[in-house]
């Protein structure tokens, strides 16, 4: 049976990462199974350097098996560097604290080789049972038609919708302030606060069915 491991929003917590990927691949015990990673992998948290250099790594070894999706504090970084958007926007997001982990104080001093590797990240993933995305969908639009700002940055009124999208929505970007991640019948949202102090979450799935078969989560 093959796995698919969806990991939240990490803003900087490498450690984090780190262990939640040792866990992942226990849990996997040699059996197939990729990861999905739903953006956010920077900023707020102390080592948003270490984290992509982390996701590079990791890419190497998975090759096919392993998708990174655009979040929306990456679009943000660049649209920064490109000069759509000022630093002060970014940096109250969090990013004085990556371009405090990179060592550098310009987002265009940031390494090519990063830069370039975000600028890749794709949108969105559907694996036939779920639709994977950052933040969510519009719920008026199929999910072949949706708009790039919605995917990164929606939350009303997509996350008090209730109809059927043919798949389940798999996202990050708003905090889950209960216990756990929130399960509804159409969405998963995997955010559980690690970029502010909270654990991070992966969401163990198989072809068998839909909805989750667990959750992973290092605090």
């Amino acid at each position: 049976m093959s796995l698919t491991y969806a990991i939240g929003d990490i803003h900087g917590a490498l450690h984090k990462l780190r262990e939640l990927v040792g866990r992942c691949e226990a849990h996997a015990g040699g059996r197939p199974h990729r990861y999905v990673f739903i953006g956010d992998y920077i900023d707020r948290g102390p080592d948003s350097a270490g984290v992509i250099r982390f996701l590079i790594e990791l890419e190497e070894k998975m090759s096919d098996s392993m998708v990174t999706l655009m979040g929306n504090h990456e679009a943000l970084l660049l649209a920064v560097i490109g000069g759509a958007a000022l630093p002060e926007n970014w940096f109250w997001q969090g990013g004085k604290e990556t371009l405090r982990s990179y060592g550098v104080v310009d987002a265009r001093a940031l390494p090519h080789e990063h830069v370039d590797w975000l600028r890749a990240r794709r949108l969105t993933y559907d694996d036939g049972q779920r639709f994977f995305v950052h933040a969510g969908v519009d719920p008026e639009r199929p999910l072949d038609d949706q708009v790039e700002d919605v995917l990164l940055w929606i939350r009303e009124p997509f996350l008090s919708d209730r109809r059927d999208y043919g798949r389940l929505i798999v996202h990050g970007h708003t905090p889950v302030t209960g216990d756990g991640p929130d399960l509804r019948n159409n969405r998963l949202d995997i955010d559980t606060g690690a970029g502010y102090g909270g654990p991070l979450t992966a969401a163990v799935f198989s072809e068998v069915a839909t909805a989750p078969l667990g959750f992973l989560a290092v605090g």
